[in-house]
């Protein structure tokens, strides 16, 4: 059986060399004998490696090792998916999985696992499990020092079987024995959708899945009979992309059937293909404004990019990702599939957004990106000018808040969620999310809670002043007046005091967020998030200006020509 598992792992070896090519420059026949030629070396590699290397050799991890490699040298997004690993792939295509639904994390100072984020209505919700439950035991295996991965192969299984989970809640003494049923999780891509300014609705999409389209049609359509707008925010920023269908179905709801929205172009010719809606249009007149920023990737770029060529929304935030690839996946021996890109896709007004030249790097193996100099340019139907080669750039830009790097630790750390967890124990309810606030004794009591954590935090700035100290003194500099550097080594040096009260807003926004979203879940969080955003703000003035809206849309007006007198 061993060999067989061996040989049948390096049969798949050969049949993915062969699918992916090696030397894509040459001409077809040059590339067979390559291909050839390089399956018989590894083959024999591999062969004498098990049998003779002094320790025992597992074939399929190394194999598996030499696969990553291999794939790692083309692009991101072009991956290999053993038998075991499928559960990920249809999660990351449909958002459908067998579990309890709930996110789970890794303690970093106790060890073992907690839940962190009940999906609300799902099973770890309705077992009432809460934040901060440390996980001992799931059925009769003890999970107390166990890693987060190993924890959440046992929560996953079959639709419709239960499990007991001991569970040790902070605050109580003895540990507490639930039983949940696993059932299947359909992730909600839809995280939250509302009305602003009394007319204006809005749509937050998390990503693209099978039934992303669909949950942005039932909340549109509420939206429109039930709620009254008259003007539509679709929020896709941090919205890393997905299924393309899904992408080409929503922007069907807002233009007329039979609009290209893109087409794909890659080796095989004869796979080349133009998409275009099929359906009948939800509404074509809808004023239409799409958020996006640097997180905003592939499928999302699909719809803003294409609406925006189509002029028919305007785009507001900051430039988009720059994902102009297409993936694929293709079958392989032993229930194994490779996803692989197969082309890159053009939107209406015929660019690629792609970013980064994966064909071309650098001398230390990194990829090219593609400089403003570089780029070209096109029109949309309306003759705008929009460029290539850099992701969606919006017609309106949006800076993002810097976030202190304070935060980052903060919420790394185990000392905000604690914080929390402590916090919400000592309050059964709390106000509304549109009414909520974080009081100015709650932002005193966090802080010191993380005195009393002894909760330390990394400084960039720290790290450079102390090389740039090394070289002075290295060039005899420092000798001379070390005043200035210890003026700034006394600013940059981290107080948890000084840095708490800099960033005290920043801190109380983040410290709001995690108790909402305790009480009101995912949709909670963004909601809270959503208070003085000022690209949503953005948003809602430009759709509220009907004039600037439509001007921003228009063709450019042609420049006068001065006669000469």
């Amino acid at each position: 059986m061993y060999r067989l598992r061996r040989e049948g792992m390096i049969r798949f070896c050969c049949l993915l060399f062969a699918c992916c090519g090696l030397l894509p420059g040459k001409a077809q026949t040059d590339n067979r004998f390559e291909v050839s030629k390089n399956l018989d070396v590894f083959n024999a590699l591999l062969k004498e490696v098990e049998m003779f290397y002094v320790d025992s050799v597992d074939v399929e991890k190394s194999v598996k090792r030499g696969i990553d490699a291999m794939l790692k040298g083309l692009d991101p997004y072009t991956e290999y998916y053993p038998e075991q690993d499928m559960e990920t792939l249809t999660l990351m295509t449909t958002g459908e999985y067998g579990g309890i639904g709930s996110l789970i994390r890794q303690r970093n100072d106790k060890g073992g696992v907690m839940i962190a984020e009940p999906t609300e209505g799902m099973p770890a919700d309705l077992a009432g499990l809460k934040p901060g439950d440390l996980i001992l035991a799931v059925d009769t295996v003890d999970v107390s020092s166990a890693t987060s991965a190993r924890v959440s192969e046992l929560l996953k299984g079959v639709p419709n079987t239960k499990m007991v989970l001991t569970i040790q809640r902070p605050g109580e003494k003895k540990p507490r024995k639930v039983e949940i049923t696993r059932k299947q999780i359909v992730a909600p891509q839809v995280t939250y959708y509302g009305v602003y300014a009394d007319s204006v609705g809005y749509i937050y999409l998390n990503s693209f899945t099978t039934k992303s389209a669909q949950e942005v049609k039932e909340a549109f359509l509420d939206l429109k009979k039930n709620r009254g707008i008259r003007s539509l925010i679709l929020d896709l920023r941090g919205n890393g992309g997905g299924v393309l269908e899904g992408a080409v179905q929503i922007v069907s709801y807002f233009v007329p059937k039979g609009s290209e929205v893109l087409s794909t172009r890659g080796k095989i010719k004869q796979w080349d293909r133009t998409y275009r809606t099929s359906i009948e249009p939800i509404d074509t007149v809808i004023p239409l404004a799409i958020l996006i920023n640097g997180g905003t990737a592939s499928a999302a770029e699909i719809v803003s990019g294409s609406l925006q060529d189509m002029d028919r929304a305007v785009l507001i935030g900051q430039r988009s990702f720059g994902k102009g690839l297409v993936q694929s996946t293709r079958d392989l021996p032993y229930g194994g599939k490779l996803k692989v890109t197969m082309s890159k896709y053009y939107i209406p007004s015929g660019r690629c957004i792609q970013q980064i030249d994966y064909s071309h790097r650098n001398e230390d193996g990194s990829a090219v990106a593609i400089p403003d100099s570089l780029t070209s340019v096109f029109y949309t139907a309306n003759k705008r000018p929009v460029r290539d080669g850099g992701g969606v750039r919006p017609e309106f830009e949006v800076e993002e808040p810097k976030v202190p790097t304070m935060l980052y630790y903060l919420a790394a750390d185990t000392v905000l969620f604690d914080f929390v967890t402590n916090w919400t124990r000592q309050h059964e309810k709390i106000a509304p999310v549109q009414d909520f606030t974080v009081s100015d004794a709650d932002f005193e009591a966090l802080k010191q809670y993380a005195k009393s954590k002894n909760f330390t935090y990394d400084r960039q700035s720290e790290k450079v002043l102390k090389n740039l100290k090394e070289v002075a003194e290295f060039e005899g500099y420092l000798e001379e007046d070390s005043t200035a550097f210890k003026e700034l080594e006394a600013k940059l040096t981290p107080d948890l005091e000084r840095d708490f009260d800099r960033f005290k807003k920043e801190v109380k926004r983040v410290l709001a967020a995690e108790i909402v979203k305790r009480y009101y879940y995912q949709r909670g969080e963004l909601q809270e998030n959503l208070k003085d955003d000022a690209c949503l703000e953005k948003a809602i003035e430009v759709l509220g200006d009907s004039a600037l809206y439509q001007r921003t849309l228009s063709a450019p007006a042609e420049e006068k020509k001065e006669e000469a007198v």
